[in-house]
């Protein structure tokens, strides 16, 4: 009899120690994923059991029932979060279960580019394949009040940066995380703003960071032009800067700035009007924020683009209009908007 138990137990442990293998086998089994990786769709109402047993049909995983039995044991059999999930050549089974049950969704990314309007904004994500869409087809103001941010100018609030995302996040949550972002970074910017500027609030130097945002070619020049505009407020001299114009210009900018559009008046036309436009221009990204608050010392009051993406920078109309001569107009001498040539020159 004790031979017989004796006999029992040892089976019972060989038997209970190849479950305990094949168990622990199925978990470090790697997936097996023809095209190197695999997006496979959670749905909502999906149970574990059939994700396991498709992806079992499938070829990819082993041992279901050793699978099922893991969550089982571990509590996690209705832990499972729908999304979409990347399978690869290199994942165990393990590592599927630890992501499904963590909701490690696969990520897609939309970058907002420096410089951009809100109109430009808005119609990159609409095109976005990943992105719920709710907003393609209303106003800006509109978009706004969805925002909770009826009484905030659309232009200039969304920080320029790559964002990460699951599939189906909806265009406004979309937003709301660049505007959180912008709101974070123009606070930090603002609390450590240089002595001495003569910005009402941090909403104006929004609006002077955009401005150098569309002006400036080269990273390098962003705190010089940030300085000349800083220096021609303060002298009570109009900005005079082309990208506010074409703003107020809107849909009419057909990609060249004529002498009548200067002279159209309009809230953006900062050759026509002192001080800064009503809102910003474009988003600016945190570089453009922080020259706007930092602007460089000097005594520059003009500057005008050498056509490599730099700028020549003067003190005096006199040297700029030599600047224009040479740099815009090739060395040709002639009349423009801020010299008079004379033969007698």
């Amino acid at each position: 009899m004790k031979k017989i138990i004796i006999v029992g137990v040892f089976v019972g442990l060989i038997i209970s120690g190849w479950i305990w293998s094949s168990y622990q086998n199925a978990l470090d089994t790697t997936l097996k994923v023809v095209a190197g990786d695999f997006d496979y769709s959670i749905k909502s109402g999906s149970s574990l059991s059939a994700v396991i047993y498709d992806l079992a049909n499938k070829k990819i995983i082993k041992h279901p029932r050793f699978i099922l039995w893991y969550a089982r044991l571990n509590g996690l059999s209705n832990k499972m979060k729908t999304g979409d999930y990347r399978l690869t050549n290199n994942m165990t089974t393990q590592n599927f279960l630890d992501d499904i049950f963590s909701g490690k969704v696969i990520q897609y990314s939309l970058t907002i580019i420096e410089g951009w309007s809100f109109k430009q904004l808005i119609e990159e994500i609409n095109k976005h394949p990943q992105i719920k869409h709710t907003i393609n087809k209303i106003a800006k103001e509109e978009v706004m009040s969805k925002l909770s941010l009826a009484d905030i100018h659309y232009e200039g609030q969304f920080l320029p940066d790559t964002y990460h995302f699951p599939k189906e996040l909806s265009d406004i949550d979309f937003l709301k995380r660049a505007y959180d972002s912008m709101q974070k970074v123009l606070k930090e910017e603002w609390d450590n703003r240089a002595d001495g500027l003569n910005y009402k609030n941090s909403y104006e130097a929004l609006i002077m960071a955009s401005i150098v945002e569309k002006e400036t070619g080269k990273a390098s020049e962003r705190q010089q032009i940030s300085g000349v505009f800083i220096r021609r407020l303060n002298k009570r001299m109009r900005l005079q800067t082309d990208p506010t114009v074409i703003y107020g210009m809107g849909d009419k900018y057909k990609g060249n700035i004529r002498k009548r559009d200067l002279l159209k008046d309009t809230p953006y036309n900062t050759y026509r009007r002192r001080g800064l436009p009503p809102t910003p221009i474009a988003m600016p990204g945190r570089d453009a924020i922080h020259a706007a608050l930092h602007p460089a010392e000097g005594d520059a009051l003009y500057f005008v683009a050498r056509g490599d993406g730099s700028h020549q920078f003067s003190a005096t109309l006199k040297d700029h209009n030599k600047a224009v001569i040479k740099y815009q107009l090739k060395g040709r001498v002639r009349s423009f908007s801020s010299y008079k040539h004379k033969k007698s020159d």
